[in-house]
């Protein structure tokens, strides 16, 4: 075995045995519950952008993105930019090493305020960037997505709107099926359903209605996706647990 492989198999023991470790599981539900509580996720920042993401999932966006080497990535939820702009610097990092040279995010909200467009619009990596304003289950806007996904090859897609059950089933129905074979569908916020209901008492979502309900609903129909658990197994902390969807076929 070289040191390559045999640096590769100590990595999948360690997580292997991550899954198991009970206790550390439990510190770190504990922690990403009192980190949200404390907004936690508010205060980064990328190439200049708020992103509103847990900084241990974007290592984990990271590296799904390498190795997918996706054409095309489709978001739902904008916000400020920072999500769609992280996932354009890194099809920008993938072409630069190689990887399709027109990669582009396409991202999606009901609301994109005026001045987080203009910013957005006039940041570097905009040029690899196209944002739809609408529902992102109506069906003028799916019709856009499915327009501009046709000549691609390799799709990713990631859910991160309203998390409501109805919402998130909707979008999965919606766009999951674009996920080409060995890629992923992550549907963010998974964690809703773990934690106590009052840490999102001012939203519409709460354990019971929310992504991860959503996920568990559409898989029973669905198995050309598995969840890997061996993400949430190595991340611990993340707010996807059971939302990073794989593609199997």
């Amino acid at each position: 075995m070289n040191p390559i492989e045999e640096f590769e198999q100590e990595r999948e023991k360690r997580i292997a045995n991550l899954g198991r470790d009970l206790a550390f599981q439990k510190q770190s539900r504990d922690w990403l519950e009192q980190s949200m509580r404390r907004q936690y996720v508010y205060n980064f920042s990328w190439l200049g952008r708020p992103i509103i993401q847990n900084p241990i999932d974007m290592m984990a966006m990271q590296e799904l993105i390498w190795t997918v080497q996706p054409d095309l990535i489709i978001e739902t939820g904008i916000a400020h930019g920072g999500s769609i702009i992280y996932s354009a610097s890194l099809l920008e990092l993938n072409a630069a090493c190689g990887g399709n040279p027109d990669a582009m995010v396409v991202g999606i909200d009901i609301d994109i305020r005026e001045h987080n467009r203009e910013a957005i619009l006039q940041h570097p990596m905009s040029r690899r960037i196209r944002m739809l304003q609408g529902s992102s289950v109506a069906q003028e806007i799916v019709s856009q997505v499915y327009e501009l996904a046709k000549d691609k090859k390799k799709i990713m897609v990631f859910l991160d709107s309203n998390h409501t059950h109805e919402h998130v089933l909707a979008e999965l129905h919606a766009y999951a099926n674009l996920v080409s074979k060995d890629s992923y569908c992550v549907v963010f916020d998974t964690f809703v359903e773990d934690v106590p209901e009052d840490v999102f008492e001012d939203r519409p979502w709460s354990p019971g209605n929310s992504p991860k309900t959503a996920v568990h609903t559409y898989l029973q129909a669905h198995s050309e996706f598995v969840i890997d658990q061996s993400m949430h197994h190595k991340l611990q902390i993340t707010v996807a647990p059971d939302g990073f969807l794989k593609r199997v076929r």
